[in-house]
């Protein structure tokens, strides 16, 4: 092992009267639930950037981590830098990783050479992956940080910047499908606008409507099976977000016939700076057919930005893997830990143990989930609640050849005084807590 995780023993899994914060409590890979066991039902990755990028700076103060390989500016210390990852990722024993091109390379002085980097390191990743390394979820691009893509990337002004995006996605597609990635995910951090002042809105949808459509035409001009994800977001670090929740997207989508192509990786920190609940964004992905795969985080409720803390509420894990469950479970998609460490957290060892801790939460959400559905526990009282809906009178309301004004006649004949009836929100609470 290297020398940065040389102390660290693989977790193992203690159970539920275990002490150890460096073991799993509730994350038991071979327990079955149902048809699948719980390392396919959670299919848990680690992302590159938070845990081997991220220097733990803020907008306050520098950097306050001190790993071997930063600043990884050379081609040696990313080969460091990923031995040390593919280390962590045997410690966890997680199946997936995820990364950025900029996560795994250092940028060269050209595009070219940039391409070439990140081919370099496919390969070195690729021969760990092969000689029991995990295997990679989703791959994806920066194009947020450099500042060539201040105002956007395929919604840039600039049609320069726009072909340097292509060149950059095509790149990072190419290596994703031959790591043998099961998605790919676009991020746009800067695909929005500061101030409608100096913005022509319909050309820039237009522009990154025309390049979501050619990323979908190059998937299946290489052959690849993978799902193309967008993942929303509603602001930071760009004030308006064309991807501003899952809705939103979903409306992109539609408007350019892609509804069917490309689906969502929803993130919680996301649904909440959009104003809206993880289950509610999992809720809204799952009915409009685009459900694909989460990132798993939270964030500091008393704080306006996206923190990416390691999720700790079994409760809000449950709701989440509740909606997952509901939309037939993962299919290309998992749960990747888009999570960070706190700035004052220094040591190897929390890295590893914020995993854990984090890991466990989706473990016990996921049972309680899984439990509350073999129960009926909440779907029992939705159905009660719905039930008129399952009368022939209430299904001819909504059937082909029913008008509005058929409906009023018939409900002033019926004398109709419907009263309304208690949504018995406490009491379902109740058997929420009850199954967490």
């Amino acid at each position: 092992m290297s020398r940065y995780f040389a102390d660290i023993e693989p977790i193992a899994f203690g159970g539920p009267d275990s002490t150890d914060p460096m073991s799993f409590r509730h994350y038991n890979p071979s327990e079955q639930l149902g048809d699948k066991t719980m390392a396919e039902h959670l299919k848990f990755a680690v992302c590159y950037w938070h845990n081997f990028v991220w220097e733990g700076n803020d907008p306050f103060g520098g950097q306050t981590f001190e790993r071997p390989w930063f600043p990884a500016d050379t081609m040696a210390l990313a080969k460091q830098k990923a031995d040390d990852a593919f280390d962590m990722f045997r410690i966890l024993g997680v199946p997936y990783f995820c990364f950025h091109d900029h996560d795994v390379r250092p940028e060269g002085d050209s595009l070219q050479e940039s391409h070439k980097r990140l081919n370099e390191m496919a390969d070195y990743m690729g021969e760990k992956m092969a000689n029991g390394g995990p295997k990679l979820l989703w791959g994806t691009a920066n194009m947020f940080s450099n500042r060539r893509y201040m105002s956007g990337a395929s919604t840039n002004p600039d049609p320069d910047v726009f072909a340097y995006c292509a060149s950059t996605v095509k790149s990072c597609m190419d290596v994703t499908h031959r790591l043998g990635g099961e998605n790919y995910v676009l991020w746009g951090g800067r695909e929005g606008y500061e101030t409608l002042l100096n913005t022509n809105l319909d050309r820039e949808l237009e522009q990154m409507g025309r390049f979501l459509s050619m990323v979908v035409e190059y998937k299946h001009k290489i052959g690849y099976k993978g799902a193309i994800l967008i993942e929303p977001k509603p602001q930071e670090p760009t004030k308006h977000q064309y991807d501003y929740d899952v809705a939103t997207v979903y409306g992109f989508l539609k408007r350019f016939g892609l509804e069917n192509e490309v689906q969502v990786n929803v993130e919680q920190g996301h649904a909440i700076l959009a104003g809206h609940s993880f289950e509610h964004e999992l809720a809204m992905a799952r009915t409009l057919g685009i459900f694909g795969s989460i990132d798993m985080n939270r964030n500091d409720y008393q704080s306006g930005w996206d923190t990416d803390q390691f999720p700790n509420s079994p409760s809000e894990a449950a709701l989440a893997y509740y909606e997952v469950l509901k939309a037939g479970g993962f299919k290309t998609g998992g749960t990747n830990f888009d999570a960070k460490l706190r700035r004052q957290s220094l040591d190897a060892s929390d890295l590893i143990a914020a995993h854990v801790g984090g890991m466990d939460v989706c473990a016990r959400g996921l049972k309680s989930a899984h439990a509350m559905i073999a129960d009926e526990a909440l779907e029992g009282p939705r159905g009660a609640r719905y039930a008129g809906w399952e009368t022939d009178a209430a299904k001819a309301m909504l059937a082909e050849g029913a008008t509005l004004d058929g409906i009023a006649a018939a409900a002033e004949a019926a004398g109709l005084n419907p009263q309304p009836m208690s949504g018995q929100q406490e009491k379902l609470e109740n058997i929420v807590n009850r199954y967490v």
